[in-house]
C-alpha cells in the first residue's frame, strides 16, 4: 500500500496554519485604519502632510487631543458630556422596556400575540430615513424638538424591537420550573420577574445595553435632524464642525474621533464578562 504524500498532522499543521494566517490578515486590515488615525492624532500636522505612514521626522504630541477636548466652537469635552446624557438615559429606558415586553411575548398564551410579535420584529427592516418626517412632525407638535427629552423617547423606542426580540430569546434559555417554584409559594408575576428573572438575566441585560449604548452613542442621523442648539450638539454632531472652510486640520478630527470611540470602547470592556454569555439568547429559541 502507498503512502500518503503528506500525514494527517502535517494536514492539520498546514490548515491551521492557513486559519491562523487568514486571520491575522483579517485583523491586519482592521488595525490599520486605526493604526493611521492614531498616528494623524499624536503627530503634528506639518508631519501629515506626506502621508502618517512616513516617520522621519517624528513628533509624539498630545496638543491635538488638548485643542479638540478645548475647542472653542465644538468643545468634544461637552459634547461627550451630551452624549453620554442621552446614551445612559436611551440605553436604559429601552432596555427595561424591552424586558417587559420581552416576558410578556414570552408568556403571552394568545396566539394574536405571537403575531404581534412578528410585527415587532418586521419593524427592525424600517431605515431611519423612512420615519425622518413623521418623527419630526411628531416631536414638533409635543415641543421637544431640540430637547434632549425627545430624542431619547426616539432612540429607546427604535432600539425597543430588537432588544425585545433578543431578550425574548434569551429568556427562553431561563429554566420554567423557577418561575412555577415562585408561583407555587405564592410569588406574582411581577414579583418572579423583578426579584428572580431579571437577577439572572444579567448576562442577557448587559448585552442588550452594550448593543444599544454603542448604537446610540454613534447615532448621527437622529441628532442631526432633531437637535440644533450649539451648547446641545452631540460629540458626533461636533467632530464635522471641527473641519475648517479652507483648512482642514487632519490630526484635529482624529484626536477627537479617538475621543468620541473611547467611551463604547470603555463600555465593552466594563461588560466584556457578560457580554459574551449574554449572546447566546440570539440563537436559542423555543
Amino acid at each position: 500500500m502507498e503512502k500518503p504524500l503528506f500525514s494527517r498532522r502535517a494536514i492539520e499543521f498546514l490548515l491551521f496554519a492557513t486559519r491562523s494566517i487568514f486571520a491575522w490578515g483579517i485583523g491586519l486590515l482592521w488595525v490599520i485604519p486605526f493604526l493611521g488615525v492614531f498616528m494623524s492624532a499624536v503627530r503634528p500636522q506639518e508631519e501629515l502632510l506626506h502621508g502618517w505612514w512616513r516617520f522621519s521626522p517624528f513628533t509624539f504630541t498630545l496638543e491635538n487631543f488638548s485643542h479638540a477636548w478645548t475647542h472653542s466652537t465644538a468643545s468634544i469635552a461637552q459634547g461627550l458630556w451630551n452624549s453620554l446624557l442621552v446614551a445612559v438615559a436611551a440605553t436604559l429606558l429601552a432596555v427595561f422596556l424591552g424586558a417587559l415586553a420581552a416576558y410578556g411575548f414570552l408568556r403571552a398564551k394568545r396566539a394574536v400575540a405571537m403575531w404581534v410579535f412578528l410585527g415587532v420584529v418586521l419593524l427592525l427592516a424600517l431605515p431611519q430615513q423612512m420615519a425622518a418626517v413623521p418623527l419630526f412632525q411628531g416631536l414638533a407638535a409635543l415641543d421637544l424638538i431640540n430637547s434632549y427629552v425627545g430624542l431619547i423617547f426616539v432612540h429607546a423606542a427604535w432600539g425597543l424591537p430588537w432588544i425585545t426580540m433578543f431578550l425574548r430569546n434569551f429568556f427562553t434559555t431561563i429554566p420554567m420550573e423557577l418561575e412555577e417554584a415562585a408561583r407555587i409559594d405564592g410569588a406574582s408575576r411581577t414579583y418572579t420577574f423583578f426579584r428572580i428573572l431579571l437577577p439572572i438575566s444579567l448576562p442577557g441585560l448587559a448585552s442588550a445595553a452594550a448593543l444599544q449604548f454603542n448604537w446610540v452613542w454613534n447615532d448621527f442621523f437622529f441628532a442631526l435632524i432633531l437637535i440644533y442648539s450649539p451648547d446641545m450638539l452631540l460629540v458626533t454632531q461636533r467632530i464635522p464642525l471641527l473641519r475648517g472652510q479652507y483648512y482642514v486640520d487632519w490630526g484635529l478630527l482624529s484626536a477627537a474621533a479617538i475621543l468620541a470611540m473611547s467611551v463604547p470602547i470603555l463600555v465593552f470592556l466594563l461588560l466584556q464578562r457578560y457580554y459574551v454569555r449574554g449572546l447566546v439568547g440570539w440563537s436559542v429559541e423555543k
